[in-house]
């Protein structure tokens, strides 16, 4: 697999998609996050999960650590796919790549994604700094962990967790580096979603998204952590159709 496809795992539909939602998984996740939200969209949504280097398919690349990098790349790999309007969807670490990517492509004066579905991720020009990529590996860990889980502990198996902290170091790399002086104002509207109990995302902070877009903002809240989108998945892929539903199929607008 070459070019643009190894970048993204394509859930085909049996009918031609109306539009493209486009996923980007968090920082030591992978596209396996979003295998089932196919399922749960309307068969007109043909689904694109990222996939990141340096972990499944793309075990052997090493991971991107600059967002600078991973952004470029992302959109670039995007121009075959965006004969179709696209959303783009993002959790944590995945918001932020999808706002950056976002930003490249009004940037390159064609559309941009119809809609920006930012989730668990404080807006970037109000993130507090933190610096766990430096941290020991158990720090780290339980940083992590302390935000919630997907349903296990992974970094509690030996070899599971040997295999996992390269990556997860790596996207902290990413993230925590990432402090953009003047993040641009989108066109595009913002919708973003937090799970109640997340401590690590503060309403204020994630309200502050409704800054960088022209386009309108809107805030939904789910019960939960920061992981709050495995148990709330059947509410949040309906939220996620009812937003998508009056965009028009064809030439994104």
């Amino acid at each position: 697999m070459s070019g643009s496809g190894i970048w993204f795992r394509r859930y085909a539909r049996t009918v031609r998609p109306r539009l493209r939602l486009v996923c980007f998984p968090h920082a030591g996740g992978n596209a396996q996050l979003f295998h089932s939200w196919p399922a749960r969209l309307p068969a007109d949504i043909e689904v694109l999960a990222v996939r990141y280097p340096g972990r499944q398919e793309r075990l052997d690349e090493p991971c991107v650590e600059s967002m600078d990098e991973l952004a470029d790349r992302i959109s670039d790999a995007l121009t075959p796919h965006r004969e179709l309007p696209l959303a783009f969807f993002g959790h944590s670490m995945g918001a932020a790549v999808a706002y950056e990517v976002a930003v490249r492509q009004e940037a390159q004066g064609g559309p941009g994604p119809v809609r920006l579905l930012l989730s668990g991720r404080n807006a970037p020009h109000r993130t507090s700094p933190t610096a766990l990529h430096r941290a020991a590996d158990d720090v780290l860990v339980a940083g992590v962990t302390r935000l919630g889980t997907l349903g296990g502990d992974a970094y509690s198996v030996p070899e599971l967790r040997e295999l996992l902290l390269p990556v997860l170091r790596s996207d902290y790399r990413l993230i925590e580096t990432y402090h953009p002086e003047r993040p641009a104002v989108l066109r595009t509207p913002v919708v973003a979603y937090l799970g109640d109990r997340d401590p690590g995302v503060s309403q204020r902070q994630i309200v502050a998204w409704a800054e960088l877009t022209s386009g309108g903002f809107a805030l939904r809240s789910f019960a939960g952590d920061h992981f709050y989108l495995a148990p709330r998945e059947a509410e949040l892929t309906a939220d996620i159709a009812e937003r998508l539903a009056h965009i028009p199929s064809g030439q994104p607008a």
